[in-house]
């Protein structure tokens, strides 16, 4: 199965096992109501079956489930992912997406998901860049500290 195939199939396995959830969970509210799970399990005095309170509870429950699962299909359907190999081109560090088309590295990224890039220097590259800044190792540290 394809990357994108299989997290549709996910996305939609994982809605799907969320209305079935509330289903669950309202059913049990309707049988509790019939079956008097407090009186017969917890020893709980007897109570007359009460639809009106069941229905309630359902209408309560409802808009909750689907407000909770539309919030996760539209949360899913915003999921952007960076998976599998990247052809990174060894000398300029440009990625090559699907159709071979060669981009920056932080153009491929940024527009497959949210992320955003700034640049700086990490202390290796600092020092090869700038020795007479950075000085030798550790020299940029005592620079902070004083």
């Amino acid at each position: 199965m394809h990357n994108d195939d299989h997290r549709l199939f996910s996305a939609r396995r994982l809605v799907l096992f969320e209305m079935g959830a509330f289903l669950v969970f309202i059913c049990f509210i309707w049988v509790s109501e019939l079956v008097d799970f407090p009186h017969r399990f917890l020893g709980a005095a007897p109570s007359p079956v009460n639809w009106r309170e069941s229905l309630f509870e359902t209408l309560m429950i409802l808009p909750l489930a689907l407000v909770v699962v539309s919030f996760t299909r539209k949360v899913l359907e915003r999921m952007r992912y960076l998976e599998g190999l990247l052809r990174v081109c060894s000398h300029c560090r440009k990625v090559a997406d699907k159709e071979g088309q060669w981009q920056e590295l932080e153009d491929f990224i940024q527009k497959r998901s949210d992320a955003r890039f700034t640049h700086g220097l990490c202390p290796t590259c600092a020092m090869k860049l700038y020795p007479e800044v950075f000085g030798k190792e550790g020299a940029g540290e005592e620079k902070e500290a004083a």
